[in-house]
C-alpha cells in the first residue's frame, strides 16, 4: 500500500485539493512558518445539547457493550455475532453521524469519535465495522455530494438497518487510484451503467447491504469519463462475494474480495456527478482520518492503565517492575504519549464540529501521529508486561488471571499505520499539501513543462512570499515574540513550538535550493519535515488541550498540566534529532544498498533458505 510515486502523490494531493478551500489552517500555516495558536486556542466550547446527546449515546453503548458483547469470543469465532450487529442497529450506532432530519442520531464529531474508542477498546473489530460504515461507507459521501433524493432514500436505510462498504482498492491498484481497472460503461441512452471488474479489502463488503463502487467511465460522446462513484445496493444481480479475507488482527472484520459480472446500475445511482469519483473519496477522508486516532487515543490510555497496574503489583528482585529504571522510561514514554494523541483528538475533532477551519491537515497528522505513536506505545507496554504481554488473553483467563488482551491490541493496531493511507503516503501527501506554496517558488524548476506565462505568475507570486517572509524566517527578526503567559509553566513549550515551526519552514527553503526538482524524490527527507510539523502540532494541541481540561475540571487541573509538561519535555527531543537527521543521515547510501538488493546482488546470502510459501503470484491482477 506505500507503492507511490512523486507523480501520483501530486496527482492525489491536487484531486484533494479540487474543493475550494478559503478557511484558514493552523496546519498549513505551521508548515510556512507561521504559529498561528489563535486558530486552535481557546477551544470551542461543546454546545449543551451536543454535550447531553453524546453522553446519553455513550451511556447506552457502555451498557450494551459490558452486558451484551463478548469480546473473547469475537476474538475466538473471528466473527461478531449476529446479535451483536442487532444490537448496534437498535442503539442507532449506524447512524451516529447521519444527521437526525435522516434517521440517524446527529452527534458531534467528538462524540462520535468517542463513541468509537468505547467501541473500538471492547473489541477493535467492532469500532472498525462503526468507522468503515459511517467515515468511508456510504453515509459520509453521500452527506457530502448526494443529491437530496439520494439522501431521502438511502441515509435513513444507513442510520438504522443498512450496513455499507467502500470500495475502491483493486488486486493491482492500492495506493495509485488512477490505475483503476473496475469500469462503469454507459449504456446508449444514458440511463444506466454496467459495472465490471474485481474490488479487494473492501471492509464490511462480507455482509454489506449496500456499497458505494469506485469504476472508471470510459471517455466517450456525452460522457467526461473518469473515476466515478456510485450506489450499489448488494443484492444486485452479477455482484459477487468471492472471498473473505483473514488478517493479522481485527479478526472479526468482514472484509472481502467482490466482484462486479455486468452489474447494471441506474444513471439515479451516480454520487454527484461523472469524474469526480477521487474527490469524493479524498474529502470524505479528510474528516475520516479522525476515527483512526480516535482508536488510537482509547488504546493507548488502555496500554497506560495496564502498565500502571502490572508495574505496581509485579514484583521483582524485592521491589516493584515499575520502580525499575528500564521500565519505569517506557511508563513515563505511554503517559506523555497517551496525552499527546488524544490532544491531537480533541483539538482536531473540536475544530471538524466548528467547521471554520480547514481541517484536511490536521487530520492528516492526527492519523500519521496517532498511528505511529500508537505503535511503539503497544510495543513498550507488551515489553513491560513480559510474558504475559505475548500469551492470548483466552489463555490468561484460563489460568486464573485477568485477561488483559496485550497481544491483540499489537495485532490489532498494527494495521492503523497502513489503513486509509500509510506512512509513507501520508508523509507525502502531507508534505505535498502543507509545503505547496514553498514548491511555488522552484516553478519551472520543478514543473518543467508549465508554459512560461504561467511560469512568470507562479514566480511572481512565490517572489512575493517570500520576499515577506523569507527574511523573518532567516533571522527570526521582525516577528514579534510571543511569551503566552496564560499558559503558565507550559508557555516554554509553545514558544519552542513557535521557534521551531519557522525553522521547519527555512529547511523547508533550503532543501528546495539544495535538491531544487529532485526535491519530491527525496522522499526521506520530506517525512522529516512532515514529522516535525507533526510534533509541533501535537505540543500545540497538548497545550490548548491542558488548559481546556483544567478549566472543565479543576480538581484535577494539576494533573492535566503535568502531562502536558511530561509529552511536550520527550516531543521537544524527537524534534531535535529529526532537525538534526535532516541534513546528517545515510540516507543516499541506504537508498543504493536497496537498489542493489532489488538488483539481485546480494542474492547469494538468501542461497540457503526455505521458503514456506513456495512458489506463485505474489499478487492477482
Amino acid at each position: 500500500m506505500s507503492e507511490i510515486s512523486e507523480k501520483q502523490a501530486r496527482q492525489v494531493a491536487e484531486a484533494a485539493r479540487e474543493t475550494e478551500w478559503t478557511l484558514p489552517s493552523f496546519g498549513k500555516e505551521l508548515f510556512l512558518g507561521n504559529f498561528r495558536l489563535d486558530l486552535i486556542h481557546p477551544q470551542p466550547a461543546l454546545p449543551a445539547e451536543v454535550v447531553e446527546r453524546g453522553e446519553a449515546f455513550l451511556a447506552e453503548l457502555r451498557s450494551f457493550l459490558e452486558n451484551k458483547v463478548d469480546p473473547l469470543a469475537i476474538e475466538r469465532e473471528a466473527r461478531i455475532p449476529e446479535d451483536v450487529v442487532e444490537g448496534l442497529k437498535s442503539l442507532g450506532a449506524l447512524g451516529m453521524k447521519i444527521p437526525t432530519e435522516y434517521g440517524g442520531l446527529g452527534l458531534s464529531q467528538v462524540y462520535y469519535n468517542k463513541a468509537l474508542a468505547m467501541a473500538g477498546l471492547w473489541h477493535s473489530s467492532l469500532s472498525t465495522l462503526l468507522s468503515a460504515h459511517q467515515s468511508i461507507g456510504l453515509p459520509q459521501p453521500l452527506m457530502l455530494f448526494g443529491s437530496e433524493e439520494q439522501k431521502r432514500e438511502w441515509l435513513p436505510k444507513v442510520a438504522r438497518t443498512h450496513i455499507s462498504a467502500f470500495l475502491l482498492t483493486e488486486p493491482d491498484v492500492g495506493s495509485d487510484p488512477a490505475r483503476l481497472s473496475v469500469t462503469a460503461v454507459p449504456s446508449e441512452d444514458g440511463s444506466s451503467y454496467t459495472i465490471n471488474g474485481t474490488k479487494l479489502w473492501a471492509t464490511n463488503g462480507a455482509f454489506a447491504d449496500v456499497v458505494i463502487v469506485m469504476a472508471m467511465v470510459p471517455k466517450s460522446d456525452g460522457h467526461k469519463g473518469g473515476i466515478t462513484a456510485f450506489i450499489v445496493p448488494c443484492d444486485t444481480p452479477g455482484m459477487t462475494v468471492t472471498h473473505r479475507n483473514a488478517f493479522m488482527g481485527l479478526r472479526g472484520i468482514e472484509n472481502s474480495v467482490t466482484v462486479f459480472d455486468n452489474v447494471v446500475v441506474p444513471a439515479a445511482n451516480v454520487v454527484g456527478k461523472e469524474g469526480i469519483g477521487l474527490k469524493i473519496a479524498l474529502t470524505t477522508l479528510n474528516t475520516g482520518r479522525l476515527s483512526l486516532p480516535a482508536i488510537c487515543a482509547s488504546v493507548s490510555k488502555y496500554c497506560l492503565k495496564i502498565v500502571r497496574e502490572w508495574g505496581t503489583q509485579r514484583v521483582q528482585w524485592g521491589v516493584p517492575v515499575g520502580q525499575h529504571d528500564a521500565v519505569a522510561q517506557k511508563i513515563a514514554t505511554i503517559a506523555g504519549t497517551s496525552f499527546g494523541i488524544e490532544a491531537m483528538l480533541d483539538v482536531s475533532s473540536r475544530l471538524a464540529d466548528e467547521k471554520r477551519n480547514d481541517i484536511r491537515i490536521e487530520a492528516a497528522l492526527a492519523k500519521l501521529f496517532g498511528s505511529e505513536m500508537c505503535w511503539q506505545v503497544v510495543d513498550d507496554m507488551i515489553q513491560v508486561r513480559g510474558g504475559r504481554g505475548y500469551e492470548t488473553a483466552e489463555s490468561l483467563k484460563a489460568r486464573g488471571e485477568k485477561p488483559v488482551p496485550a497481544e491483540q491490541l499489537l495485532r490489532d493496531m498494527r494495521i492503523n499505520r497502513i489503513f486509509e493511507g500509510s506512512t509513507e503516503i501520508m508523509h507525502l501527501l502531507i508534505a505535498r499539501e502543507a509545503v505547496d506554496q514553498h514548491l511555488q517558488v522552484a516553478g519551472d524548476i520543478i514543473e518543467p513543462d508549465v508554459p512560461l506565462p504561467a511560469k512568470a505568475r507562479t514566480a511572481a507570486k512565490a517572489g512575493s512570499f517570500y520576499a515577506k517572509w523569507l527574511p523573518k524566517l532567516a533571522t527570526g527578526k521582525g516577528t514579534v515574540p510571543t511569551s503566552y503567559t496564560e499558559f503558565g509553566e507550559l508557555a516554554g513549550h509553545l514558544r519552542f513550538a513557535e521557534r521551531n515551526c519557522r525553522k521547519l519552514a527555512r529547511s523547508t527553503f533550503y532543501g528546495m535550493g539544495r535538491w531544487q526538482g529532485g526535491l519530491e524524490k527525496k522522499q526521506s527527507f520530506l517525512g522529516r519535515i512532515v514529522d516535525i510539523g507533526a510534533e509541533l502540532y501535537a505540543i500545540a494541541c497538548s497545550c490548548v488541550y491542558a488548559q481546556t481540561l483544567a478549566k472543565e475540571d479543576p480538581t484535577n487541573a494539576a494533573q492535566y498540566v503535568e502531562l502536558a509538561d511530561l509529552f511536550c519535555q520527550q516531543s521537544q527531543r524527537r524534534v531535535d534529532r529529526l532537525f538534526h537527521d535532516l541534513w546528517f543521515n545515510n540516507d543516499a547510501d541506504n537508498y543504493q544498498a536497496a537498489r542493489n538488493v532489488l538488483d539481485g546482488r546480494y542474492t547469494a546470502f538468501e542461497r540457503d533458505l526455505l521458503d514456506p510459501a513456495g512458489e506463485g503470484p505474489l499478487f492477482t491482477r
